[in-house]
């Protein structure tokens, strides 16, 4: 997918290239210009090959995970959803379709969170919620991972 940054687009995303490719040799040249890069760059056309191969790379071993996730749409329950981490990952879940997220966690602390953290879900639209002191899934999630974990 083409990435273009926008209002729906401003923090780059984990696999967008250009994170690599344009922002790592600007950030090694501004090191070496003020004096604190500690092993300057001697070439930056190789240097950025040398990136590019990496990040290609990595991209191409993502994409066929990526694209197997979008087709079969598993729902994945994430345990810790009050974690502003889990909420960002979330977030790049459901922007991404990758699967049908499941957070458990309280309802008011988690929407204060998505809120302060400035997210675009919505609780029973974008991902289902259970409620870990009131919801009866919980004791099934949790005897499931039980059972699949056996610890």
């Amino acid at each position: 997918e083409e990435l273009s940054f926008g209002p729906e687009y401003v923090i780059p995303k984990p696999f967008d290239p250009r994170l690599t490719v344009k922002i790592a040799p600007a950030v090694a040249k501004a090191a070496m210009d003020s004096g604190v890069a500690t092993r300057p760059i001697q070439d930056f056309d190789a240097y950025v090959d040398q990136l590019t191969q990496f990040v290609y790379k990595t991209n191409l071993f993502m994409k066929p995970v990526f694209s197997q996730a979008k087709k079969e749409s598993k729902r994945v329950v994430l345990t810790e959803g009050e974690d502003e981490r889990v909420l960002h990952a979330t977030q790049e879940i459901v922007t991404q379709g990758l699967a049908k997220p499941i957070l458990v966690g309280r309802p008011s602390v988690i929407e204060k969170r998505i809120e302060k953290l400035g997210l675009k879900l919505r609780p029973g639209v974008d991902f289902e919620l259970v409620n870990n002191e009131s919801d009866p899934r919980f004791n099934t999630y949790w005897q499931d991972y039980y059972q699949l974990m056996k610890r």
